[in-house]
């Protein structure tokens, strides 16, 4: 009998330590995707990434309209109206819907 318990046991805590693990993977996972992009991310300078697209300097970027961000670029996923989202550009780091980059596309 003492065999059947230890093995119960074992199993037991095989779970727990199973069911542990991938809710730490699922928190990892989300928090690395809820990461927002920092203007200074080299990627970000390199695109002229802004977080509000009212500060972008139209002398260095002529590409800039009034009106452009990452909520309606083309690029941009997310549900509508969501504040923030992502963008293939910038990997699991996520976008200002408010923001603009030099990579801009309109959504069509």
């Amino acid at each position: 009998m003492s065999l059947i318990n230890n093995l119960s046991s074992t199993r037991r805590v095989f779970m727990m330590q199973v069911a542990t693990a991938a809710t730490a993977a699922l928190a990892v996972t989300q928090a690395s995707a809820q990461t927002m992009l920092d203007e200074k991310d080299p990627q970000a300078v390199g695109l002229a990434y802004k977080a509000d697209a009212t500060k972008v300097d139209k002398a260095k970027n002529p590409k800039y309209a009034a009106g452009n961000n990452c909520a309606n670029c083309a690029l941009f996923q997310a549900k509508a109206g969501a504040a923030a989202g992502g963008c293939p550009l910038f990997g699991t780091k996520q976008v200002s819907a408010k923001g603009w980059c030099s990579a801009w596309v309109k959504k069509g």
